[in-house]
């Protein structure tokens, strides 16, 4: 009787103790509990010591990562719910998974517009993906929208990739970065040393994917695009853009 009172009570305390907490916690239930097989469970001295998710978390990193709802939920048990590291690892793994799909061709896909306040700057970005049925999806439609709003608050940026830039321009700038005042009479290794870091930022400025994320500049705009490859399941490529500015058509010798 004395054990069964004692029961009644840790269970009743336990009860207590996970609505007075709002954040997921570790929690003790006794034998004669049943437990959910989905937690992990560690068995001590009659007691065991399970970790409890709130739904609340698992929806939090499902919108900031874009996992599946399993997904994440196993990667808080397995992080003790540390919601950074949950993150972090969700997102090594969406990066592993668009790795394997990158080589697949992508030949479907939208043609996305963003007119900027005061309709003076208007970006059109072809996005594609490998069929028809993810192009319709509204998340592959966000996420043509948010390239397409980054171009647009990205100024210097001029192509997507490294290869998408002219062959001749790297060696262009080599030569005027060499040229430079500040540079005479340095040493030669140190001289390209310093011109090579030019040239590669202003590379770096020109290309859309380098940049980091307007909504999370933790990530790059390479990363957003390969977060919704694991999300949607297939390769997802920028194509092409174009940026039109009021008066950008009119020929210098007309103004």
């Amino acid at each position: 009787v004395r054990l069964q009172s004692q029961s009644t009570m840790l269970r009743l305390m336990l009860t207590a103790a996970m609505i007075l907490v709002p954040t997921p916690c570790y929690v003790l239930s006794t034998n004669s509990i049943p437990l959910r097989t989905a937690l992990p469970a560690t068995r001590a001295n009659g007691f065991v010591l399970q970790v409890a998710v709130d739904a609340k978390m698992v929806k939090q990193l499902r919108d900031a990562t874009g996992a599946g709802m399993m997904d994440c939920k196993k990667a808080l048990i397995d992080s003790e719910c540390d919601f950074e590291a949950a993150t972090e690892f969700l997102r090594k793994k969406g990066l592993a998974s668009a790795a394997k799909k990158a080589g697949r061709a992508a030949k479907e896909g939208i043609i996305e517009t963003y007119i900027h306040t005061g309709a003076k700057l208007g970006i059109m970005v072809e996005v594609n993906c490998e069929t028809d049925f993810v192009a319709k999806r509204p998340e592959f439609q966000e996420l043509a929208k948010s390239v397409a709003m980054q171009i647009a608050a990205c100024p210097t940026v001029e192509a997507v990739t490294e290869e998408d830039i002219p062959s001749d321009w790297k060696e262009k700038e080599f030569r005027i970065e060499s040229a430079s005042e500040d540079l005479q009479g340095k040493p030669e290794k140190i001289i390209e040393k310093i011109v090579s870091g030019r040239v590669e930022k202003a590379m770096k400025a020109k290309l859309l994917m380098d940049q980091p994320y307007i909504r999370d500049p933790n990530m790059s705009v390479d990363d957003l695009v390969k977060s919704y490859i694991a999300r949607l399941g297939e390769n997802i490529k920028v194509a092409r853009f174009t940026r039109f500015t009021v008066g950008g058509g009119v020929p210098a010798e007309a103004e």
